[in-house]
């Protein structure tokens, strides 16, 4: 299973994790604070090869970082939304020991219609096993 372990209160976890539990294998929970956004943008597009579907999902101030993720993918030609969920949770706050509200969003992105031909010409452009960061010398 690839699914991300929850951050508590921090908004969600920093990427694909496996561990027990009921969960779909394409979720992500992401975090504003663990991992850059382009990890999430990459896991993302990976998911979507594999599974033709992702689930992105975050609490509190990591909504806007899932907002940005589907932005990018959604303007790159890569995704479209399926569906999208709001709702409010309960978290036990810690310093408190009461329990507070979080909002949550969960969006649900398929793969476009030229998502294997964009990934593929991506893939064209930096060669087989080329190096992301370019340096100059």
């Amino acid at each position: 299973m690839a699914e991300a372990d929850s951050g508590g209160a921090g908004g969600g976890a920093g990427g694909a994790s496996t561990g027990a539990g009921g969960g779909r294998k394409n979720r992500i929970q992401v975090s504003n604070t663990k991992k850059p956004l382009f990890f999430y943008v990459n896991l993302s597009k990976r998911f979507m090869q594999q599974y033709g579907e992702v689930e992105l999902s975050g609490l509190g101030m990591a909504i806007a970082t899932v907002v940005t993720v589907v932005e990018i993918l959604k303007n790159n030609g890569l995704a479209l939304e399926k569906k999208i969920y709001t709702s409010t949770i309960e978290i036990q706050d810690e310093l408190r020991g009461r329990p507070v509200q979080k909002a949550k969003i969960e969006i649900v992105l398929k793969k476009s219609d030229k998502f294997d031909e964009l990934m593929e010409s991506a893939a064209e452009e930096n060669g087989p096993g080329a190096n992301h960061q370019q340096t100059e010398a």
